[in-house]
C-alpha cells in the first residue's frame, strides 16, 4: 500500500522545522566560544625562546683548605654521604653553597705545584736585592766526581765566593740530577718537562741539545717575570772571584764572550750565553720574549747564534734593552782565556767538546788556582800568573 503524498510532505516539513529550531542556539554557542578564545590569546603574553648556546666551563685548580695539624683527628666532620641529596641550579651551587668537606688535608701534606715550589726555592736563595745565581744540569753532568763537584769546589776555594753558594739554585732537568743535587746542595729545583728525557749526554748542536738550550732560555724568562735578577752560569764555569763587583751598572743584559773586541757596547763582540747577568725589568723581559720567539725564524739554530743575529734587529733598539759584553780579562774561557789570575773572576771550559776532556782541564784549572793562592801576596801581585790550560781541550 503506497503512502499518501500528504503524509510524505508532512514528514519533510516536520524535519526541517526541527533543524531550524536547534540551529540558532548552536550558532550562538559557537560565536561565544570563538570570542572567549580570542580574548584569552590577547591577554596571554608571547614567550620567545632563545637559540641554544654552548656553555663553556673553565675549571680552576682545587683550593686547599688550611687546617692546623692535629685538628683533623679531634674533629668529627659530617660525611657528605649521610646528607640527603640537595638539588640546586648548576650555575649557582658551587659559588654560593659549597658541599660539606668530609676530610680536609693539612697544608703540610698538600703537594706543591711546580710554580709554588720554584717560588719557594728562589725566595730562600735570593739576596736582599732579589738576585739569584742559577745553573742547570742533567744526570750526565751530576754524577759523583763529575762537573758538578768541580763547579761547587771552585766556589769553596775562590776569593770571596764561598758565601755565594747560599744564593745558588741548581736547576735539575731530570730526577737523577735532582737527587744528586739534594745530596750536595740546599737549593735545588726539579724542572719537569712532560714527555722529554734530558738525562743523557746531549751532544753540542744536536736536536736534543738545542731543545734543552731553548727550554732553558724560556725558563730564564720566567725567572725575570717573577721579579728576580739572575746570574746564570753553565756548570762547566769555575768561579774564582765575586763577579757582582765587576758588572756594568747600566747594563740590563750582560753576557760573557768567546771573543771580546775591547768595547763592552760593541755589538760585534762574539757572545757566549753560558754566563749572563740580567736585571729583571720590562726591557729585559721583552727582550727574552723576542729572543725566544725568534726560534721560529731560525729553525735548527742554537739560541746563542740566534742572539748573535737578532742583537742587530731594529726591534731590540725599540725595546731599549741595554746590552753589555763582559771582558774576557775577567770572564774568560778556553776560547779566549783570562791571562791574569790576579783579575780573573770566572773561567769557562768552552770551545771543548767531550765530558772527559772538560773534566781533565777543569781539574787542572783548579790546581792552577790552588798553587796561585798558596803563594805569598806580594809574589802573586808582582808576577803575572796564567793558566796551564787548555790542554786536553786543545786536542
Amino acid at each position: 500500500m503506497k503512502s499518501s503524498p500528504a503524509v510524505s510532505l508532512f514528514g519533510a516539513k516536520a524535519a526541517d522545522s526541527a533543524i531550524r529550531r536547534w540551529l540558532s542556539p548552536l550558532l550562538f554557542l559557537a560565536v561565544v566560544a570563538l570570542s572567549v578564545s580570542l580574548l584569552y590569546r590577547a591577554a596571554t603574553p608571547a614567550v620567545s625562546f632563545p637559540p641554544m648556546t654552548t656553555v663553556r666551563v673553565e675549571l680552576s685548580p682545587p683550593v686547599a683548605v688550611w687546617q692546623p695539624v692535629g685538628v683533623a683527628e679531634a674533629s668529627d666532620p659530617i660525611s657528605s654521604s649521610s646528607l640527603p641529596p640537595v638539588q640546586r641550579p648548576v650555575d649557582a651551587a658551587v659559588a654560593s653553597d659549597p658541599e660539606p668537606i668530609s676530610s680536609a688535608p693539612s697544608v703540610q701534606n698538600m703537594p706543591e705545584s711546580q710554580d709554588v715550589r720554584l717560588e719557594r726555592v728562589l725566595k730562600a736563595a735570593a739576596t736582599e736585592d732579589n738576585t739569584v745565581i742559577l745553573t742547570s744540569l742533567n744526570a750526565f753532568w751530576a754524577s759523583p766526581g763529575s762537573v758538578l763537584d768541580l763547579f761547587l769546589e771552585s766556589f769553596r776555594i775562590g776569593n770571596g765566593t764561598s758565601e755565594l753558594l747560599s744564593h745558588l739554585v741548581i736547576v735539575a732537568v731530570d730526577g737523577k740530577a735532582y737527587g744528586r743535587c739534594l745530596a750536595v746542595h740546599p737549593h735545588c729545583f726539579h724542572l719537569k718537562t712532560e714527555g722529554v728525557d734530558y738525562s743523557g749526554e746531549k751532544v753540542f748542536n744536536t736536536p736534543e741539545y738545542l731543545d734543552m738550550m731553548w727550554a732553558r732560555l724560556d725558563f730564564l724568562r720566567l725567572i725575570l717575570e717573577k721579579g728576580y735578577n739572575f746570574i746564570f752560569s753553565d756548570v762547566d764555569i769555575m768561579w774564582f772571584r765575586n763577579p757582582l763587583l765587576y758588572f756594568y751598572p747600566d747594563g740590563d743584559f750582560q753576557t760573557s764572550c768567546d771573543n771580546f773586541l775591547g768595547d763592552p757596547t760593541n755589538l760585534k763582540n762574539w757572545p757566549n750565553n753560558g754566563f749572563n747577568y740580567v736585571k729583571s725589568n720590562n726591557r729585559s723581559i721583552e727582550f727574552y720574549k723576542y729572543w725566544y720567539s725568534s726560534r721560529a725564524r731560525f729553525p735548527g739554530v742554537h739560541e746563542q747564534n740566534v742572539f748573535n743575529i737578532i742583537k742587530f734587529d731594529q726591534h731590540i733598539q725599540q725595546i731599549g734593552v741595554r746590552i753589555r759584553f763582559l771582558s774576557t780579562e775577567r770572564f774568560g774561557g778556553f776560547c779566549e782565556p783570562s791571562r791574569d789570575l790576579n783579575k780573573v773572576c770566572t773561567m769557562h771550559a768552552n770551545c771543548c767538546i767531550g765530558l772527559r776532556r772538560k773534566i781533565d782541564d777543569l781539574r787542572a784549572m783548579l790546581d792552577d788556582w790552588r798553587k796561585f793562592v798558596s803563594l805569598p801576596p806580594g809574589t802573586r801581585i808582582s808576577r803575572r800568573f796564567s793558566w796551564s790550560v787548555p790542554r786536553s781541550c786543545r786536542l
